[in-house]
Order: C-alpha cells, then structure tokens, then sequence
C-alpha cells in the first residue's frame, strides 16, 4: 500500500491506495475504503415486496402486466420478485447470495438473504431480511375466461351426418392443443371459452379470431372438410371502432374413414380409407384403389356399415383368382363372394362385412390399398 497523498474529506485520515487498484470513480471516490464501505451498502434491498398473484393461473403483477412465472408455490414466487427487487452496487464484483425463506403464514414470506461480494478490493459480507406479502386477485385472462368472453366460434357440423364422438373429441383436442402451444409460448391472449356438445355437432368458443381461424383449419386439415366464415357486429370499443366476432363453419365431409360406402357405379362398395381433400379408398371386390371429390362433388354413396361391424369367419376355400367361398356369419352357409386382391390365400379366417349389397370381404389391418 501506498499513501496517495490525498486526505478522505470524511474522516481526514491519509488514503492508501494499492498501486494494483485503480481509482474508483463516481462523487464519492475520495473517500477511504472505510468510509466508502460505511456509506455504501453491497445491495440495495427493499424494506418489503408485496405480490398480487392470480387465484386461478398463478400469474403474478408486475406493474400493468401480468407474467406466467412457473412458479411451484408462494415461496418460488417470493424468490422471483426479490431477486427483480435487488439493486447491486455499480463497483461490486463476485456477487453472490443466499437466501433461506420463512413462511410466516399463508400470505407471508420472510426471506433471509445473505450476500457476499467484493467492493474496492475488500470481501464484504451483507445480511438482510425482506417480507413478502403475497395478495390474490384474478388477472387479466382469467377474468375473461370466468366471464365467458369470445370473440370466435368453431361450429364443427358434418354434411349429411351428424359428426360421431371421436370427431367431435378430436375437434375439441385440436382446439386445446393449439391453445396449449400458444401459451407455452407465452401467449396469455389465447383461451377455450366454452365447449357446447349440440344435436348437430360441437360448438368452440375461442378469445382471438386468429385462435379460431387456426383451429378451423387445423380441424380441415385433420379431419378432412371445409370451412367458410361470417362476421357479425357485436359493439364498438372506447375509440368507436366497430368490434366482430367471427364464426368459422366446419363442414367434415360426408364419409369418414373405416365406412363402406356404395358409390353405385358398379364396380362395388368402397372401403373408405382417408377423406382429407379427396375420398380415397379400396374396393372391397376387386381391392383396386378408390379415388373420388369430396366437398359439392362428393359422390352420392348409399352408406353400408363400419369396418368396425366387420366380423372374423372362416375362409373355406379359394375357388380361383376371383372367387373364393367364406362362412356366411348369421348362418354359417358356405357363400361364394368377390377375391380381392388383398385377400391373403393363405388365411384361415378373413373379416367378412354383411350388408343389403351382399357379403364382402374386408382387409385385414394394414391391408389398404393406400
């Protein structure tokens, strides 16, 4: 150490400075280490933190925003907002710290930190306590969720049917799929209103119009169909500018995957095998692949039944590479039907579909034509 030749104007005593260190600049850099110590604290903490978390999401306030923490419970939220709360002195470096948190009851958090660092060249060790109030409330988002509001529907309908459960299940995923991605995003705008099951189909209502038309499509684009969409005047906000909400009609199409449709053009029934922009199938005679329009163009099919009401029965013998004779399932007669080219000859059972247009043999899993 060596004496600078200058006096602390605090105190009077002569500085000594290390010729290793240079000069701390700011007002107060002639001061001594021992007054600039004294008059500097390491960190700047607040005498108390008060927190308004939501009661539904666990969002906490800051200031006209409300901010998804992840937080596990109140003492992750209270460690989260002194640590925002923190000043550290422009010249400390090395700063670290601790902090060990006391419930005091349900709404209080005593946080004991203890911080350690290094200031003009001097370890400095600092202890203090700061109280956590934790408030509730309801933010932003949950407050329009609780109070159903919307500003988009999903009307999921089916042309000439009514859409069975799994489509309607699916729908409804999509929808909540959708949201969830967008929140982990960080979006708080996007919400699942309501779900309203109806005779005709299933309702959505969704908070942005954007969500809606992402939803829609989505559906479409899964499930197969169209969508069209309306607006309709519902108010005007604070600066006179007219607000809509916007319906977005899904229409899925008229035959879904695993029916047996007759197109009746006679080459057979028809295994539906995929209704995503063109009906594509099998025929169940032949096995030859199925390619039609969907939407206006769509052919008008008498449905059959399910694959689903498929049954196992025996296959009794291949009669040549277009006939083969199965068990009739209702009263086991020996019936000869249509060889597809699926069928394997090999078999001893095959899933047989009975219906008015005869009997037919269906493809085992996997079997498609693709």
């Amino acid at each position: 150490m060596s004496r600078s030749g200058e006096f602390c104007p605090r105190c009077g005593d002569p500085i000594e400075r290390s010729g290793s260190l240079p000069s701390p600049g700011g007002p107060d850099s002639g001061l001594c280490d021992e007054c600039y110590l004294a008059a500097y604290d390491l960190v700047d903490a607040p005498d108390r933190v008060e927190v308004c978390v939501c009661r539904q999401c666990g969002a906490i306030q800051r200031g006209n925003r409300w901010v998804d923490v992840g937080a596990e419970d109140y003492t992750d939220v209270a460690i989260e907002e002194v640590t925002e709360a923190l000043g550290v002195h422009v010249d400390a470096t090395g700063v670290s710290w601790q902090v060990a948190p006391e419930q005091v009851d349900e709404t209080t958090v005593r946080m004991h930190c203890t911080f350690s660092g290094v200031l003009r060249g001097t370890p400095v060790t600092e202890e203090v306590t700061v109280p956590v109030k934790i408030g509730r409330g309801t933010c932003d988002r949950c407050g329009r969720v609780a109070g159903g509001a919307y500003a988009a529907v999903v009307q999921v309908r089916a042309r000439d049917r009514r859409p069975v459960e799994t489509e309607r299940r699916r729908a409804e995923a999509i929808a909540r799929d959708l949201v969830a991605d967008l929140e982990a995003d960080g979006d708080r705008d996007a919400f699942v209103s309501e779900v309203t099951e109806r005779e005709e189909g299933l309702d959505i209502k969704l908070s942005t119009t954007k969500l809606g038309q992402r939803v829609a499509r989505g559906i479409v684009r899964e499930l197969g169909g169209t969508v069209s969409e309306s607006e309709t005047l519902v108010t005007e906000d604070g600066d006179g500018n007219e607000v809509y909400r916007v319906t977005y009609a899904v229409r899925l199409p008229p035959y879904r995957p695993g029916e047996v449709i007759d197109p009746d053009d006679g080459d057979g029934p028809v295994l539906v095998e995929s209704v995503r922009d063109t009906l594509r199938g099998t025929r169940v005679r032949s096995g030859e692949a199925y390619r039609a329009p969907l939407g206006d163009d769509a052919p008008d099919a008498r449905r059959l039944g399910f694959r689903e009401d498929a049954q196992q029965t025996t296959l009794v013998a291949v009669e040549d590479e277009h006939a083969v004779q199965v068990l009739d399932p209702e009263t086991y007669e020996a019936t000869t039907v249509a060889r597809p080219q699926y069928l394997d000859p090999d078999a001893t059972e095959v899933p047989v579909l009975k219906s008015r247009a005869g009997l037919h043999v269906l493809p085992a899993d996997g079997e498609e034509s693709g």
